[in-house]
């Protein structure tokens, strides 16, 4: 069962980014992120739809992510400066359990033109770590296709751990792709108060 007392659209500040989880006004502000960078990260994504760039079609998207995110079911972050709205990349956790598996699964990518600057490294360390803080996971997975050299850098910079390799896992631009998968495990989870699970179970 679901924490009143935690913010369901959670602000984090880490050095001189700021991760805002998505909201209704940041429609106009997504959008431009992805047909921006639509050829840049083509190669690294499932097939998108038109509609996936317009904004219209997010409209709809960030009305079923902030229902999502109410019941701590999906978040998802924008990094930004804090000075600027222009959002430098985006941070997706899905498939959030509770008990008894406590995990999630989570995306991202970032700018073509924010590259090698440490902005997912630092930013994904702060999401998993309000992730462990907030919402009790224990365990969040990533996965990458072999060839994407820079995403393994970030993964093992901020604590992941190879767990094994998955043939034709995702189809990723209209072709079925291995991925390295790849976990960090909450190194101080603690177990939910008794009757936490008591709930979570007769939820089935």
């Amino acid at each position: 069962m679901s924490d009143p007392s935690i913010s369901r659209f959670p602000r984090i500040i880490v050095d001189d980014l700021r991760i805002d989880a998505i909201c209704h006004e940041d429609v106009t502000r997504i959008v431009p992120y992805f047909q921006r960078n639509r050829t840049f990260l083509t190669p690294w994504e499932p097939t998108r739809t038109d509609g996936f760039y317009t904004e219209q079609g997010w409209k709809r998207r960030v009305l079923q992510l902030m229902e999502l995110q109410k019941h701590q079911l999906a978040y998802y972050f924008l990094i930004a400066k804090p000075t600027s709205p222009q959002v430098l990349g985006v941070i997706s956790y899905t498939s959030m359990m509770q008990y008894p598996s406590y995990s999630c699964t989570v995306g991202y990518s970032l700018d073509e033109l924010a590259q090698g600057q440490g902005i997912m490294r630092r930013a994904l360390s702060a999401t998993n770590q309000w992730l462990f803080d907030n919402v009790n996971m224990h365990r969040v997975c990533a996965s990458y296709m072999p060839k994407n050299e820079k995403s393994a850098k970030v993964l093992e910079a901020v604590g992941f751990e190879r767990e094994g390799r998955a043939r034709d896992y995702l189809l990723i631009n209209g072709h079925w792709e291995d991925h390295i998968l790849m976990a960090h495990i909450n190194p101080r989870w603690q177990p939910p108060r008794p009757e936490s699970t008591q709930n979570a179970t007769s939820l089935g």
